[in-house]
């Protein structure tokens, strides 16, 4: 099936059961992303600043850019004049750069923190107890240009379809009681952003509502260094 195809299949699908669809287009070029927005996506998702940054140049500017990979501190200038949401907070340091750089720019700018699910060294993110004592802290209430929109995760990855749904109702759980505790009467606070090509039919099984596609969308992914061509 063409990216097209694929776009239309599947937000008829998200569109049904209200989950926001982000197409997660790192290493791809600009005219598949062009074949995507022309069959009616607008929300890309991107894990390298300098890629996210080029392709905010080349394309159309209702496009709204996620930033869903590891965010370097020192990177956060590039982004901040455009990103819609980044998905990948995991520090109070990094939180604290994004809004030095949001005030800059005059703006506040939504963000996701990141829990660790996965069973795997390798992931990034916030253990639950680090997520309560950020968002206890009094370093955090002193933010006035970030705004914390909901929580992302990974979850392992792996063939065992028990561990990832435990994962994600898991994260789930948490996600209902940070919002009881830290944003009961902030409607902004809403989103559960789990679920990749592997994982999203799980995901949204257990409380999902945005979901990051990249191979499902535009097939596998060549691993090379992206330019445009």
């Amino acid at each position: 099936m063409s990216i097209t195809d694929n776009i239309t299949r599947l937000k008829n699908e998200m569109d049904t059961i209200k989950v926001t669809l982000v197409a997660v287009s790192k290493t791809k070029p600009v005219n598949e992303l062009e074949e995507a927005y022309n069959a009616g996506q607008r929300i890309f998702g991107e894990n390298q600043v300098q890629e996210l940054v080029e392709k905010h140049e080349q394309l159309p500017k209702d496009i709204q850019w996620h930033l869903i990979g590891h965010l370097q501190s020192n990177k956060v200038k590039y982004i901040a004049p455009f990103i819609n949401l980044i998905h990948s907070v995991d520090s109070l340091k990094l939180l604290q750069e994004i809004n030095k750089h949001a005030e800059k720019n005059n703006r506040v700018i939504d963000c996701l923190l990141q829990i660790y699910i996965a069973d795997e060294e390798t992931k990034f993110g916030l253990g639950f107890d680090e997520a309560i004592e950020l968002l206890r802290s009094e370093e955090f209430t002193a933010l006035k240009h970030i705004r914390i929109c909901g929580l992302m995760g990974i979850a392992t990855n792996t063939d065992n379809e028990k561990q990832i749904k435990e994962e994600f109702y898991e994260l789930h759980t948490f996600f209902n009681g940070i919002k009881q505790s830290f944003f009961r009467r902030e409607d902004f606070f809403e989103i559960l952003s789990m679920g990749m090509s592997a994982d999203y039919k799980i995901a949204i099984e257990q409380g999902s509502n945005m979901v990051r596609l990249g191979s499902t969308i535009f097939g596998e992914r060549v691993i090379k260094h992206w330019k445009n061509n």
